[in-house]
């Protein structure tokens, strides 16, 4: 895993001890140097202090919190370092004048990268894949192409898309691992169980790559701009997830990695994974979001965590320049 992010999986208390971190539970202590992290992930009950929180806010770490079902529950934002008034302004000009653009761009940006997935299981054999993947490809563009399109249509089309691609997983995963319907509020089966706590991480990373940037979290494109809630972390990770939380799971599924007898808690209207489920999952998870592919614009090494940061400044470039936003495209990784 990767050393700048930590995370917190059993009950246990969290202090600052000297310059260092301490992590006390029922089977000892450890010490987790603060030198290079910029994430904790508290994925059960933590107890901390205010002593704490500063020593975290000096260091710039964020620290992400998770409730008893896997979901986010909030993120420790340090006071932030990088403000711009003047991009401010620009974002929310850009909301007001051209949200429809931006919110068209990450619909088609989620089409481009779950056709990526659904052609690699194609291509070794599930042909009944065939007629979604000619649609995301030749249809969906066609949709959206459309000049007077609303955001409610906008949507509607993004609520279309993940639909026909959860009902794909009958041509690829084991029965075991099919589900009826997408159920979040507790998820009800092991496959709702991984997509909720994948697509959690992966809000729970973007804060942090947005935090590191001058963008307002609060502007958002897609979703709508709500109270209580990063909702421009919301839009900008929605193009990550089939490249990181579904192949994540897939992974994990076809690979036997994860298992429905060994790796979950049922009971009568939730199911969630146990202890090892949430290490294999995060082990699994951290591996892919912090692996490397060759950037065709940078020329060099970057990693999908990297590029959720590059999806923030092209937002920018974009307010700023009006340089078109074209979001993360796994085929052409840039």
């Amino acid at each position: 895993m990767a050393q700048s992010v930590k995370y917190l999986i059993t009950m246990g208390e969290l202090k600052r001890k000297d310059n260092s971190l301490i992590f006390r539970n029922e089977k000892g202590h450890r010490y987790l140097p603060i030198e290079g992290v910029k994430e904790i992930y508290c994925l059960n009950e933590v107890s901390l202090n205010t002593k704490l929180l500063d020593f975290l806010a000096k260091a710039q770490v964020t620290m992400h919190f998770f409730n008893y079902y896997h979901q986010y529950s909030g993120t420790f934002y340090p006071k932030e370092q990088l403000v711009s008034g003047r991009l401010l302004i620009q974002q929310a000009r850009l909301f007001d004048e051209h949200r429809i653009i931006v919110a068209k761009a990450i619909v088609q940006g989620i089409a481009n990268n779950i056709y990526s997935v659904l052609y690699h299981y194609y291509s070794h054999g599930a042909k009944e894949l065939k007629p979604l993947i000619d649609w995301l490809r030749k249809n969906v563009p066609g949709l959206l192409s459309s000049s007077d399109l609303k955001i409610n249509q906008v949507l509607f089309i993004e609520g279309t898309i993940w639909k026909r691609f959860y009902q794909s997983f009958k041509y690829f995963l084991p029965e075991t691992f099919l589900m009826n319907k997408r159920v979040k509020r507790p998820p009800d089966n092991p496959m709702n169980a991984m997509i909720s706590f994948g697509n959690s991480l992966l809000y729970a990373k973007t804060i942090t790559q947005i935090y590191h940037t001058h963008l307002d979290q609060k502007i958002s494109f897609l979703h709508d701009p709500g109270e209580g809630r990063f909702s421009l972390s919301l839009d900008l990770c929605e193009v990550f997830k089939p490249i990181i939380v579904y192949k994540t799971i897939f992974e994990l599924v076809n690979h036997r990695k994860i298992q429905v007898g060994r790796h979950f808690d049922k009971e009568l209207n939730y199911c969630l994974l146990n202890r090892a489920g949430k290490t294999a999952f995060i082990k699994a998870f951290d591996s892919r979001i912090n692996e490397t592919f060759q950037h065709a614009t940078l020329k060099r090494k970057v990693s999908y965590q990297t590029a959720i940061k590059l999806d923030a400044y092209k937002l920018i470039k974009l307010c700023v320049e009006g340089q078109a936003f074209k979001p993360f495209d796994f085929r052409e990784k840039c």
